[in-house]
């Protein structure tokens, strides 16, 4: 019902209903969920949340290739924290997608239709222990790059939710971070694997940002309304230099032949990632697409039990109590 409200008061886009809606915005209100807002705007943060939280799902499976595999105990323990941090995440994300007038049900088969996406830096394999920390130091890097301006959104519970999802991405950014580290400082077949594993997150941690500004079909009308905070090349601009003082610091090499400092403009010049792989990816032609898929697939059929008994007991519950009044 309450969504069915929502979808009614939200479809009624006059302009004065739309000025005054702006209005708030750049006062820097927040939009509540019984607020109007026009369908546009509805939409947008759907996909956006929805999105979000999907890649917080399926960023479990490439870390959780490596729990049964952790090189110690201790760091079995921090990596299983991590992946249990990752689940957590995109409930918040759900709960705040849900405030909008979509399930959580419908949201998760919309991804599994190909009609919702998740982050493409997930459909790469981890393929050793490496991978983990560059995970964590670049991929999770880009993410808090992406998430602590998401504090400030004009939605109200997709900003409320970003807060403590910052708090734990900046422990696993230091997570991931160590791990390089100690591989950077060991053996020399543990440096090569850092380096290697630098070598092929760079680029797709890059691309995490999104298309450049002016090939962006959503980021002028989603930074108008403050669903989005900051610009994509911005955001992989600030990216770029943090990270590669960090690289110095571990004595590993950014792959990228054009890289250099720009006094000018008090950053980096870089490379352009290669868009084509981007799309390529975005279609289901990524590495692991196929993979990634059957497997939130699979725990959709092997969960559907569960889902049918919770729904069985809330309708009985429901029925009994209409017939006690």
């Amino acid at each position: 019902m309450y969504a069915q409200m929502v979808e009614s008061t939200a479809s009624d886009d006059d302009p004065e209903k739309l000025a005054a809606f702006q209005a708030r915005i750049d006062a820097g209100e927040k939009i509540e969920p019984k607020d109007w807002m026009p369908e546009g705007y509805r939409k947008t943060l759907i996909r956006q949340i929805g999105q979000h939280a999907h890649s917080e799902i399926v960023g479990q499976l490439p870390e959780g290739n490596w729990i049964t595999r952790a090189p110690t105990l201790e760091r079995k323990a921090i990596l299983l924290a991590k992946v249990q941090d990752e689940a957590g995440h995109g409930l918040y994300l759900y709960c705040a997608a849900e405030t909008l007038g979509v399930s959580r049900d419908e949201m998760t088969e919309m991804l599994l239709e190909g009609r919702m996406k998740y982050s493409s830096i997930f459909n790469y394999p981890t393929v050793t222990w490496a991978d983990i920390g560059a995970i964590g130091w670049l991929v999770d890097g880009a993410a808090i790059m992406n998430q602590v301006p998401l504090q400030r959104t004009s939605y109200g519970p997709y900003s409320r939710a970003m807060i403590r999802i910052c708090k734990e991405e900046s422990f696993h950014m230091r997570q991931g971070f160590d791990i390089m580290m100690k591989m950077a400082n060991g053996s020399r077949e543990q440096k090569r694997m850092a380096q290697d594993a630098l070598n092929r997150f760079w680029y797709p941690s890059l691309m995490m940002f999104g298309p450049s500004d002016g090939d962006s079909v959503h980021s002028s009308q989603s930074m108008a309304w403050k669903i989005k905070i900051s610009s994509n090349d911005e955001l992989r601009q600030k990216f770029v230099d943090q990270t590669v003082p960090q690289a110095d610091y571990l004595d590993l090499k950014i792959p990228d032949p054009e890289l250099k400092w720009n006094q000018d403009k008090g950053g980096y010049d870089f490379s352009e990632p290669d868009w084509s792989e981007f799309h390529a990816v975005l279609k289901g032609n990524g590495p692991c697409n196929s993979d990634r898929m059957k497997a939130r697939i699979r725990a959709w059929e092997d969960g559907r039990w569960v889902r049918d008994g919770l729904m069985a007991h809330a309708q009985k519950k429901a029925a009994g109590k209409v017939a006690a009044e």
